[in-house]
Order: structure tokens, then C-alpha cells, then sequence
């Protein structure tokens, strides 16, 4: 077992040094990345509820992008390790219905995420109720901490379905919501196994994001012009440049390694 997880996670690696899927997934993280700097930019000096909704909505729109950008990677993944022509073009021709259905996989996600947010301006208003805010919000402290923590769960919803989703649609060459209800059986029933697979999956991704993170927050502190909104934007949007050519790599083999994942996990005895 141990010798067939490392030969399939370095065959990941080893399939992540693409030209071709770089330049497939650079913009892409490129654009993530703008998101996420843009709602940075206009999170500073808005209210605490507008701030919390800023935070988590890029995660879900990246999350939505990443998943239909995972379709065509881990169908040439797949026909690289087999030894099959191979064409960049026809794949992505043939994975634009998948790649737009699994993005209505994700809608559910967006909509319970704005149903926790919308609640949570509740307790906002309830705060700001004059004389008995500030009591009324020591006493529902509870409700944001629950809302906040459904949020965060939605998150890892997002990514399980990123990396245990993506390659059933992918090879299977078919979407629907009885595969979702599959996969969380199947997770639930081997949990370490999946758990395994996932960790050695994000690996290469933390490394090289918290690397990427600690460079740029040291330039930040100590090279960054400090005056001004837009200039602060505009020097993230520059780093965010590099940030997303260095890290294609780790993102194309968390998709390899997520297809070889599935591939291991449908050959385990039952």
C-alpha cells in the first residue's frame, strides 16, 4: 500500500512540470488571486459584516473556477500516465459541458453561504439597537461564533469536493448530485484512507502558498509604499504576478494526485 502511495504521488509530481498546464493554470490563479486582493482592498474601513462576506466569497468563487479547471487537468493527466496522444485542445473541447455543470455544483454552496451571512446581519442590527445593542450582543455572542463556524464548514465542503469530486466527474464523464451523496458515503465510511490522501494532496499547495505568503507579507512590511488604498492595491496586484506562476506547479499536482487518489481508492476491496 505504502509503495503505491509513493509511486502515485510522485508520478503527480513528476507530470506537475508542464509548459502547457502552466499556462492553462496561471491566469487562472492569476484571477483568483485579483479576487482575492480586490476584496482585501475594499474590505478596509467597511462595517465588520461587510468585511466577514468579503473574506469567504472569494474562497467560493475560486473554489468554483479551480473545480472546472480541474476537469480538463486530470483528463490529460490521465492520458499522459496511460500513454495516449495527447491534445490540450480536443480535451478542453470535449470538457466544456462537464465544466459547466460541475459550476452549478457549487451554486448550493454560494446560497447557503449568503443564507449564514444574511442571518448573521441580524445579530449586527440587534448589536447596534441603541442602549440594549451592546448588552443584546454580549448575550447572542453565540449566534456569529455558529454562523462563522457554518461558513468555515462550507469551506471545507469546497474542498473536499475539489479533491474527491473533481476526478470522479472527470473520468467518469458524467455529473450529478447521487455522485456527491457517493462520495461522502465513501469518505465516511473510509475516513482514514481518504483523510491520507487529501493531507499528502495539500502538502505541496501549503508549502509553496506559505512560502509565497511569508515573502510577500515580509515585502509588505519592509519594502511596500504605505500611503494610500490604491497604491497598496496596485503593488498586490503586481505580486500577485510571480505569486501565481510559482504556485501553477503545486495546483496541477494537487489535481494529478487528487485523480490518482480516486483511481487507488476504486481499487481497494469493498
Amino acid at each position: 500500500m505504502w509503495q503505491d502511495l509513493e509511486a502515485g504521488f510522485n508520478r503527480a509530481l513528476n507530470f506537475s512540470f508542464s509548459k502547457k498546464k502552466w499556462l492553462f493554470v496561471f491566469p487562472i490563479l492569476l484571477l483568483c488571486g485579483l479576487l482575492i486582493v480586490l476584496s482585501h482592498i475594499l474590505s478596509v474601513g467597511v462595517h465588520h459584516w461587510v468585511s466577514v462576506s468579503l473574506a469567504f466569497f472569494p474562497l467560493f468563487f475560486c473554489a468554483t473556477i479551480l473545480m472546472a479547471a480541474g476537469i480538463p487537468l486530470i483528463r490529460i493527466y490521465h492520458d499522459e500516465v496511460k500513454g495516449k496522444s495527447l491534445s490540450y485542445r480536443r480535451t478542453l473541447k470535449h470538457s466544456w459541458k462537464l465544466m459547466g455543470e460541475t459550476v452549478s455544483l457549487m451554486v448550493p454552496l454560494l446560497l447557503g453561504y449568503l443564507v449564514l451571512w444574511a442571518l448573521l446581519g441580524i445579530f449586527y442590527l440587534f448589536k447596534a439597537i441603541p442602549h440594549v445593542g451592546e448588552i443584546l450582543g454580549i448575550i447572542l455572542s453565540f449566534g456569529p461564533f455558529l454562523l462563522i463556524l457554518g461558513s468555515l464548514i462550507l469551506s471545507v465542503f469546497a474542498l473536499l469536493l475539489l479533491f474527491f469530486f473533481t476526478p470522479q466527474v472527470a473520468l467518469k464523464s458524467v455529473m450529478s448530485w447521487e455522485l456527491v451523496e457517493k462520495m461522502f458515503v465513501r469518505f465516511k465510511s473510509h475516513f482514514f484512507g481518504e483523510l491520507i490522501f487529501l493531507i499528502l494532496g495539500l502538502v505541496p499547495v501549503l508549502v509553496v502558498v506559505g512560502l509565497l505568503v511569508l515573502a510577500a507579507t515580509l515585502t509588505g512590511m519592509t519594502y511596500f509604499v504605505t500611503e494610500g488604498t490604491g497604491a497598496i492595491g496596485l503593488q498586490w496586484f503586481f505580486i500577485m504576478i510571480p505569486f501565481a506562476a510559482l504556485l501553477s506547479p503545486a495546483a496541477v499536482f494537487f489535481f494529478n494526485f487528487a485523480a490518482e487518489s480516486f483511481v487507488a481508492l476504486q481499487r481497494r476491496p469493498k
